[in-house]
């Protein structure tokens, strides 16, 4: 696996990190949209799956 790879999906992973944190934040501020884990935890599903389809090419 080349370094670029690498490092397009170590970025990846910081994105979805920050994605997981706005989302279970968003959800936080309003309590009646979703449970804020639940949110964030959709959140991080698909960036792991984006990722995964990127590194595995």
């Amino acid at each position: 696996m080349s370094t670029l790879v690498l490092l397009v999906g170590l970025l990846l992973v910081l994105v979805g990190l920050m994605l997981f944190g706005g989302l279970a934040y968003l959800a936080h501020r309003h309590p009646t949209w979703a449970v804020p884990i639940g949110v964030g935890l959709a959140g991080l599903t698909l960036m792991a799956t984006a990722v995964t389809v990127i590194t595995t090419r």
